[in-house]
């Protein structure tokens, strides 16, 4: 296996937005509150933190910002994909300019590719840089997947060195493990745990927004081998998990910011508020985990 970037728990971090642009006192507070909570790596601007609705000075600004808080105190990942593969050379060496650790990396979306164009595409995005790339394996979103062969080939990379696997697939993850060298991660909360008893180390998180200290325990405790400990942790938290994808992400898991008090501000068009019936379902699964608000 290569050398992992991290391992654990990584919050996929939501951006804070203002009517103006990002809200960076409390861009500055969710950070603060990541590395006092225990996540063990950000990842900025991705998915969930709505890049696809960030322009670029702004996309890079936040990075920027996040960069310079955060560097030697926690493992920093850049999400810089794109459906173009020249703009995902911009990013991610920009990325690399400002001092990230490692960048994640989308499948192109819309225009979607062949296999040969996947390889193809991400080859020239790491060729561009020296940092360590995990591909983020994501079809429900981009409408295309990378076949065992294409990872196979995409191993032979040397910087190419996990994937963010969320096919919800664990046979695709299960030979991911088995064929290549590549460092597994899960891509959904849902399957965390199972995902490491394949050989994954850690997860890329939606729900550590929210459940930072124990997304990090129900990893920690399987890597050190409490298997038991963390299966509870992480039964406990399915209920909120499922919740957290009753609509689009990061539609409910910034609602759920919200309610708690980190007035994260509202998801840009053309996400929008959560339906009235779904706002109330999420709020009582909060209270059933225990949340008080």
């Amino acid at each position: 296996m290569k050398k992992p970037l991290f391992t654990g728990s990584a919050v996929a971090l939501i951006t804070p937005f203002k009517e103006n642009g990002v809200d960076y006192d409390k861009f500055a507070q969710l950070i603060e509150y990541h590395i006092e909570n225990g996540t063990d790596a950000l990842v900025v601007c991705a998915t969930t933190g709505e890049s696809s609705t960030m322009p670029d000075p702004e996309h890079m600004a936040a990075l920027k910002f996040a960069s310079e808080k955060a560097k030697g105190r926690i493992t920093l990942i850049a999400g810089t994909g794109s459906n173009d593969t020249i703009h995902a050379i911009a990013l991610s060496t920009y990325a690399e300019s400002v001092g990230y650790d490692g960048l994640l990396i989308v499948t192109p979306y819309y225009n979607k590719a062949t296999q040969k164009g996947l390889y193809l595409h991400f080859k020239a995005i790491a060729e561009s840089v020296k940092l360590p790339i995990i591909l983020y394996n994501i079809p429900g979103r981009t409408g295309c997947s990378i076949s065992i062969d294409t990872f196979k080939k995409l191993a032979e990379i040397p910087n190419i060195i996990g994937v963010k696997e969320a096919t919800g697939d664990l046979a695709l993850a299960g030979q991911i493990a088995a064929f290549t060298d590549l460092v597994l991660y899960s891509g959904n909360d849902d399957v965390i745990l199972p995902m490491m008893a394949i050989g994954g180390k850690g997860v890329i998180s939606v729900v550590a927004n929210i459940l930072p200290k124990e997304t990090h325990e129900v990893c920690q405790k399987f890597l050190d081998g409490d298997i038991e400990g963390s299966r509870k942790q992480y039964l406990k938290m399915i209920e909120l998990i499922n919740a957290l994808f009753i609509e689009v992400n990061p539609i409910p898991v910034k609602a759920a910011m919200n309610v708690l008090g980190f007035n994260v501000g509202k998801c840009r068009m053309p996400l929008c508020d959560m339906e009235d019936k779904n706002l109330a379902t999420l709020k009582q699964v909060m209270k059933n985990y225990g949340f008080k608000f």
